[in-house]
């Protein structure tokens, strides 16, 4: 039998909790709601879940914290919910590393969609199977693996998730090509994403923070157009 994928629900307003939870049940994901940023963290590591729906404005220790915490110890998928639609506080909330933002309030079927699309795009290959040749990009000292959604740099695997690894895995799997943001946006949000095209500069800019320029290929900015995967000889 196939374990049911586990959802996690941060969300002070506990009827918004309750529906949530509802719509996901129906999907047949388990979920756990907690109202609060310390029952959050708690919850994320006695819960374990697969996918994080996470309220900003919670009491105590708010979503934006509670998001920056959980990032430095884990990459599960996180979606932001708000009713706070400012670009701001868009781009603050993938700076810190959600994968997605939604603004309240939202169409059930919508989240759903939103649910499922991350959780898509982030199945870790299990590592009591054999790794599969798969497909990847491999460059001096890094190697992009889109089957199991891995990246090994000088020899360490860097934790990244889906949207960051997505985006490195494009770039890299057309060396020296040069893409527009919208281009970009477009390939790795797809067209049910309505976003900002700094989405995919603050998506940059935290891929650069985890690997530096290498002499033989960096990640190049091309002003006024984009970015490339550079490659030297």
């Amino acid at each position: 039998m196939i374990a049911r994928q586990k959802i996690l629900i941060v969300d002070d307003d506990e009827h918004i909790s309750e529906l949530i939870s509802l719509y996901l049940t129906k999907e047949f994901y388990d979920t756990k709601m907690v109202y609060d940023g310390e029952a959050a963290l708690k919850a994320f590591e006695s819960f374990q879940p697969n996918l994080i729906l996470l309220d900003l404005m919670l009491p105590g220790i708010d979503g934006y914290q509670v998001c920056r915490e959980i990032r430095q110890r884990s990459s599960v998928p996180i979606i932001m919910l708000s009713a706070k639609g400012e670009i701001f506080d868009k781009v603050l909330g993938l700076e810190l590393g959600a994968d997605d933002y939604i603004i309240k309030p939202f169409d059930s079927k919508e989240l759903v969609a939103r649910v499922k699309a991350v959780l898509r795009r982030y199945q870790p290959y299990p590592a009591t199977q054999p790794k599969p040749a798969g497909k990847y990009v491999q460059y001096p000292e890094l190697l992009i693996n889109l089957t199991n959604y891995s990246v090994i740099y000088k020899g360490q695997t860097v934790e990244m998730p889906p949207k960051e690894l997505e985006l490195l895995y494009f770039l890299a799997a057309s060396p020296n090509q040069v893409f527009t943001r919208e281009q970009l946006l477009d390939h790795i949000w797809g067209y049910e994403y309505i976003g900002d095209t700094r989405t995919v500069d603050v998506h940059i800019k935290r891929i650069r923070e985890k690997i530096k320029d290498h002499e033989k290929w960096s990640i190049a900015t091309v002003w006024g157009i984009g970015y490339k995967f550079e490659v030297r000889s």
